[in-house]
């Protein structure tokens, strides 16, 4: 592999804003598709967030591809279904980009940790994680299965070699969490703005 596994991520975080600084839909997408083969790499204690982050990757993508001129930028699929009062249906894609950006939080938090606790195990770095983002959204259920899950964590030095490659892991994971995060907060600004950031699950 050439490169680490956030290689195609760090490249494509590039593209994600127009030159105004709009958001676009294709882009943001791919980044957050690219991270997938990272999660993949976790095995068992990620399947639910894998298959959660690729859920809603492919409701977007769907609603995108339906007219891809109108929905060319990311926030216009929001307006649209605030417009049709459809934006709190949980099908819809403003839910669908609100779960989204959450889990892209885990694992930017996840990474963080990864980065800046070097004696944490895989799974404490994880139950940090969790507890800083997602888990104030979830309900006993959804918390509950996500512990469990924690507890199947890899071994975090099997994990790094991984996830390494041929390149700079460290600093791959330090760029990552610098230039991903904004475009997350920006997600975040946006959906407050007209009042669907505080969705819990349901």
């Amino acid at each position: 592999m050439e490169g680490t596994v956030f290689t195609p991520s760090l490249e494509g975080i590039k593209h994600v804003k127009t030159p105004e600084g709009e958001m676009l839909t294709k882009p943001f997408l791919e980044v957050c598709k690219n991270i997938l083969p990272v999660i993949e790499k976790f095995g068992a204690a990620m399947t639910l967030v894998k298959s959660d982050i690729g859920g809603n990757i492919t409701r977007l993508e769907s609603k995108y591809a339906s007219n891809p001129t109108q929905f060319n930028f990311l926030y216009n699929m929001v307006k649209t279904e605030v417009e049709t009062k459809t934006a709190k249906a949980s099908s819809s894609c403003t839910n669908g980009l609100l779960w989204l950006t959450r889990a892209m939080d885990f694992l930017v938090e996840l990474f963080r940790n990864l980065l800046e606790h070097k004696d944490w195990t895989m799974s404490q770095a994880c139950s940090d994680s969790y507890s800083k983002t997602l888990k104030k959204w979830h309900g006993w259920l959804a918390s509950s299965s996500f512990t469990v899950a924690m507890k199947l964590a890899p071994d975090r030095k099997k994990f790094m070699d991984v996830i390494g490659g041929t390149g700079d892991i460290n600093g791959d994971i330090e760029k990552f969490c610098a230039t991903f995060p904004p475009l997350l907060e920006e997600n975040h600004k946006f959906l407050a703005s007209v009042g669907l950031d505080n969705l819990k699950a349901s």
